[in-house]
């Protein structure tokens, strides 16, 4: 699991999905987590099928994967 607590308090955690393809997945994917509370930053990645999350507190992985599934795509887990 990548998870790590960064000096200004946030966690950064990388997460997996599959079905990204293009610009246009990764903003759907990165709107519906950016969406999540506490979270403060999201880059999707096609090209790897990494999601980084920057967020307040470690986010509940369930919530990452219903959004992710809103967006049209699945969370394999966190890298």
């Amino acid at each position: 699991m990548t998870a790590h607590t960064d000096t200004t308090g946030s966690v950064t955690t990388v997460f997996k999905v599959s079905g990204m393809s293009c610009g246009h997945c990764e903003g759907a994917v990165s709107g519906e987590i950016s969406e999540l509370p506490g979270v403060s930053s999201v880059q999707a990645v096609a090209s790897s099928g990494e999601v980084t999350v920057v967020s307040a507190a470690a986010l509940d992985e369930e919530a990452v994967r219903a959004a992710v599934d809103e967006a049209g795509f699945e969370l394999v887990g966190r890298v």
